[in-house]
């Protein structure tokens, strides 16, 4: 199975995009999870991300991209995968299908979770207390809901158009919003 995990930020695409991936067999690629790793490091991409995030603006589209094909190049990739994070916007996702499609692997799925803009904020906040997490405050929290809407959003319209839009609510319990997606993406297989 080869997807992608959409939604704003705070919906719970990294905790379902684990539990679907794993329902799969298939590698969790979070981009979000390899910036964090870099900013940890202090690497020379850590520190750009860093400055972006604590903004709440994105990575460039051309370093996350080349992120990107290069995980998408390893050997476990060869059964599928779920990108969790990307791609954010349409130049992304125009140069993810060139690369599937030069690699003979289309994409089969895009799962969007669905939450209310407020609910995600308490849950954002909520987070940012527990993983003491500096780029989860209130002004950065709606920043990247603005860029959400101007930059992410519109793939939804994208996926919906080739088939591929698979929306789910993302409100419940871990378990239920997991059995949720599996049901839907399961029924489009």
């Amino acid at each position: 199975m080869r997807m992608l995990i959409m939604g704003p930020p705070g919906a719970g695409k990294g905790t379902q995009g684990v539990e679907i991936a794993q329902h799969y067999g298939v590698p969790a690629i979070s981009t979000g999870a390899i910036f964090r790793s870099n900013v940890e490091r202090q690497t020379e991409l850590g520190l750009v991300v860093s400055q972006l995030m604590a903004k709440g603006e994105l990575v460039p589209d051309e370093v996350t991209v080349q992120i990107v094909a290069e995980r998408l190049a390893e050997p476990d990739t060869a059964p599928g995968f779920l990108l969790d994070g990307f791609p954010r916007t349409v130049p992304q996702a125009e140069a993810l299908d060139q690369l599937l499609s030069q690699a003979g692997r289309p994409l089969q799925a895009a799962l969007s979770l669905l939450v209310e803009t407020e609910t995600l904020v308490a849950r954002m906040l909520k987070r940012a207390e527990i993983e003491h997490r500096a780029d989860d405050n209130e002004a950065s929290i709606r920043r990247r809901f603005e860029v959400y809407q101007a930059e992410t959003a519109p793939l939804l319209d994208r996926y919906r158009s080739q088939g591929l839009l698979v929306e789910v609510d993302g409100v419940g319990s871990v378990d239920e919003v997991t059995a949720r997606c599996a049901a839907a993406l399961d029924a489009k297989l």
